[in-house]
């Protein structure tokens, strides 16, 4: 069958442009941008994407394809960096511009790309440069506030290009788009679920040949459905499930994992206790990036000890994992892409054992959606297949942590921020991992106070980012209208304590979404432990949020009855003094904290 092929720039985004292909039932493949225009043509494709990626255009570093490809005659989509690339290529001028992250409201003529698409429509910036002038034969077809050239084509050469992201949930009508775009191709049609699971379940046998997998389980929806797939394609008997209490889990949630997975009819699964030996490793660990190496590794020490003590180390058994593609292209997975976070399966020795060929990752190039759909394929229960998304390193991420009291002064930042959007705002004296232009961010939120409308909310959180360097969150204080000054302690760390202060707070939450049938209203709902408040007090940031695959995510705000119940419960727990509500977007913030 005719690809699609696309070319990986590097962006955050990239696989999930072929995954949107492949939905809409057109093969799709991704190849290097070093792929000449010989080997791309050898191919026969039916189309070309040029995706996003972090860099610029015109630094000295930044990726190019073989010039070549453009004269192969097949329809060439542009997208973000790719927008730019083509632009640049064909002799127009590109400039840094008005940053833009989240979204923008797009308006467009006449164009195949957008055929039975409304006039204007929302669209998903994540974007620093800008196309500034097109080239000779080029014509613009699209374009927002900020970005006067965000759409072009040359009917001539078959190229139409974009600077938005079509293949986010969050672009109104990007399916559409790119549904227009395999139209163009002619391709429709030849792709499909099924074919996904017997592909996926091919590949595993063809991997693992007579050898044997052991497995990490968490009850989460990614381990398990791997867990089901590799029990399906090798056997019981082939496969040993190993879930682990890490001591960072939800309450109670030990024992519901085990009642969930033993209904679901798995019998090959084992469990181990090891909390005490997880927290001793990580007394004294406040770097993010070190929490997560630290837990990766306490999950491959634990499992060389059950191997050991089981006779499963003999060489004939693999290690299994239900890595999905945001884990690995978040970690930098692909030859041009910024590492955002370390995932606890993308640790170092991970890597070596990925290079020897003794991991086995059957979902590995999969976004949750399909997860979810090869699980439901496999007849897993709704139940198991549409839990929320619970990070593998559990709390452990959910618990920001200091070392050391943060000593800079943000009231000037504070100031600024409230003189230029006329809000009441103080910048809180702590960090959190983001998202900005496909590279990682390491940044303060800003803490909002007052009544604002959900429109204002969003707009802020949207605006504050795109405008200040330092800022990557926007957070809303639920539990004090008026503006407070909010102190870090002097040092937080993973303690048995905070532990059980969080686990206590998550599962208020947690409770308040099963009274009020609000579970399915949220795709993920990180509660986060802050070391920052008033008194000596800690801070809880809820963190709901609707997205479908996890590159993009929107926040999700409750009714005002519903929010305050919250922090009214929170503030009930001791050790609790503030509560706020994470209003960002993915980007500019990821969805967990750290």
């Amino acid at each position: 069958m005719r690809p699609i092929l696309l070319l990986d720039f590097g962006s955050q985004f990239a696989h999930l442009i072929a995954n949107r292909i492949r939905r809409i039932g057109a093969y799709s493949d991704i190849v290097p941008i070093s792929t000449s225009a010989k080997d791309i043509a050898a191919r026969n494709p039916a189309g070309i994407i040029l995706s996003g990626g972090p860099q610029s255009v015109f630094a000295s570093e930044s990726p190019q394809p073989d010039p070549a490809l453009f004269d192969l005659g097949v329809p060439i989509l542009g997208i973000c960096y790719g927008h730019q690339l083509i632009a640049h290529h064909f002799g127009g001028e590109i400039r840094p511009g008005e940053k833009e992250f989240g979204e923008a409201s797009f308006s467009h003529s006449a164009s195949s790309l957008f055929q039975n698409i409304p006039e204007k429509s929302t669209v998903w910036m994540n974007h620093g440069d800008s196309v500034f002038s097109l080239p000779e034969g080029f014509e613009i077809t699209g374009k927002t506030k900020d970005c006067s050239i965000a759409a072009f084509e040359n009917l001539q050469k078959n190229i139409v290009s974009v600077q938005f992201h079509p293949e986010v949930t969050h672009s109104k009508y990007g399916m559409e788009m790119l549904e227009n775009f395999v139209n163009m191709c002619g391709t429709k049609g030849n792709w499909n679920t099924q074919m996904m699971l017997q592909n996926t379940l091919e590949e595993v046998k063809n991997q693992v040949k007579d050898q044997k997998v052991f497995l990490m389980v968490s009850g989460g929806v990614d381990s398990s459905v791997a867990f089901s797939l590799l029990n399906k394609a090798l056997g019981e008997d082939r496969v040993y499930g190993l879930f682990v209490d890490t001591g960072l889990l939800r309450k109670n949630e030990r024992e519901s994992v085990k009642k969930m997975l033993a209904e679901a009819g798995f019998k090959n699964l084992h469990v181990a206790e090891e909390s005490a030996r997880f927290l001793s490793a990580l007394e004294g660990i406040s770097d993010p990036e070190e929490k997560r190496k630290c837990i990766g590794d306490m999950f491959l020490e634990v499992q060389r000890d059950v191997s050991r003590d089981l006779n499963l180390d003999d060489g004939s058994w693999l290690l299994g994992q239900g890595t999905i593609y945001p884990d690995h292209i978040e970690t930098g997975g692909s030859e041009h892409a910024s590492k955002i976070k370390t995932h606890h399966n993308r640790v170092p020795e991970i890597e070596k054992l990925i290079a020897e060929g003794k991991i086995v990752e059957p979902l590995s190039e999969f976004y949750k959606d399909e997860v979810r759909s090869l699980g439901r394929e496999l007849g897993l229960s709704d139940a198991m297949v549409e839990r929320h998304p619970f990070p593998g390193p559990g709390l452990g991420v959910r618990m920001l942590c200091l070392s050391q009291k943060e000593e800079k002064d943000f009231s000037s930042l504070s100031l600024e921020t409230e003189k230029r959007h006329s809000v009441s705002a103080t910048v809180l004296p702590i960090r959190s991992v983001g998202v900005q232009g496909d590279a990682r961010s390491y940044r303060h939120p800003v803490a909002l106070f007052g009544d604002f409308s959900s429109e204002d909310l969003l707009a802020l959180a949207t605006k504050i980012p795109n405008s200040s360097p330092e800022i990557n969150r926007v957070v809303w204080c639920l539990s004090h209208t008026k503006k407070q000054e909010f102190f870090a302690k002097e040092k937080a760390l993973m303690t048995l304590d905070r532990v059980a202060l969080l686990q206590e707070a998550d599962d208020h939450i947690t409770r308040i979404l099963q009274k009020y049938s609000l579970v399915k209203s949220v795709w993920q709902f990180p509660v986060v432990l802050c070391p920052v408040g008033i008194d000596g007090g800690e801070s809880i940031i809820l963190r709901p949020i609707e997205s479908e695959n996890a590159m993009t995510a929107r926040p999700v705000l409750f009714s005002p009855e519903i929010l305050k119940k919250m922090s009214q419960e929170l503030l009930k727990i001791e050790g609790i003094s503030s509560v706020f509500l994470d209003v960002t977007s993915k980007p500019p913030g990821t969805i967990e904290w750290e």
